[in-house]
């Protein structure tokens, strides 16, 4: 409905269908325990006291902070069929969304230059990798993901809305909102573009460099040590190639103008999700370490029931 007046809320009006919740459900569940079995290991396992793993662990919460901006709002749409957001909480919801997302490609691109590191320099690796080095390349992380969106983000907040309000999304895709406003938005969507670009191509450079270096050393390997450092590299490359193969699709589904509306939101939607799902997955299937740390974690666990099954006193 237009209205002449300031926008106070935002509707969400994106997937109807209430089958999608318990596809939600079940994947916000997995995603959940996933993470966050990655970050009990690395955090309670002495043999994953490196700096992969303390990188795989941030990447790991980054992805859950990711998830936990849009799916329980997506969530709570569909049990209670209450669509409103508050204008502030629909920005929030953005700026959280496009940082998180930031940082975990920044995340990847620190992992890459660990391997790099690891494998181009193994006798400085941990000279080189110290753990002030490993906490400084975090907060540049996380500080890249923060510092990139907030332009784009407080420029769009200082659009004025007046109507309509019907978001056609799922949560504040900064797009959607945007083309709500009641002036011409032609230069924030350059804006918002570039920055996008930014944090996509340079990230995406620098883990192309890290590998370049990593494949002019394996030529000088001999097949094992190049069977070796694959097996190394494997689950990151995976990771990496999911993650802006799907941002792609993304782009391509807003740019292209003869896309369904419905099949760009599942689009957005699968590419909210599918990294920090298959995350847990991929590095668990591909990582012997870890495999054996929820082995012994396994085993802590079973062997601290039965202790205190023992330790109880039984009633004469």
């Amino acid at each position: 409905m237009n209205t002449s007046r300031p926008v106070e809320y935002f509707i969400l009006d994106g997937l109807k269908d209430r089958y999608m919740l318990p596809i939600f459900f079940t994947v916000y569940v997995f995603v959940l325990s996933g993470n966050t079995m990655i970050i009990y290991l690395v955090r309670t396992d002495p043999k994953l006291n490196t700096p992969m793993y303390f990188f795989l662990h941030n990447l790991s919460f980054s992805d859950i902070v990711y998830t936990s901006v849009t799916i329980p709002k997506m969530l709570s749409v569909f049990l209670t069929e209450v669509k409103t957001i508050s204008k502030t909480g629909c920005f929030l919801q953005m700026y959280f969304f496009l940082s998180t997302g930031v940082t975990g490609r920044a995340l990847l691109t620190v992992m890459a230059f660990d391997r790099y590191v690891a494998i181009c320099n193994p006798l400085r690796y941990m000279t080189i990798m110290t753990k002030k080095l490993c906490i400084v390349l975090i907060f540049a992380s996380w500080g890249f993901g923060a510092y990139i969106v907030m332009p784009v983000t407080i420029w769009a907040t200082q659009l004025p809305y007046c109507g309509p309000n019907i978001v056609r999304h799922m949560f504040c895709d900064h797009s959607s909102v945007v083309s709500l406003a009641c002036v011409d938005t032609t230069r924030n969507g350059i804006f918002s573009l570039t920055n996008a670009l930014i944090a996509i191509l340079s990230t995406f450079l620098l883990i192309l460099i890290s590998y370049v270096c990593i494949g002019k050393a394996m030529r000088k390997m001999s097949t094992a040590q190049q069977l070796k450092v694959a097996a190394t590299c494997v689950s990151h490359l995976t990771v990496v190639c999911i993650s802006y193969i799907s941002a792609s699709f993304v782009y391509i589904s807003y740019r292209v103008a003869r896309f369904d509306p419905d099949v760009r939101i599942v689009i957005a939607v699968l590419y909210s999700v599918l990294t920090p799902l298959l995350n847990p997955i991929i590095y668990s299937l591909r990582n012997k370490e870890l495999q054996d740390a929820m082995k012994r974690a396994f085993c802590r666990c079973t062997l601290a029931s039965k202790n205190n099954r023992k330790t109880v006193p039984s009633v004469a």
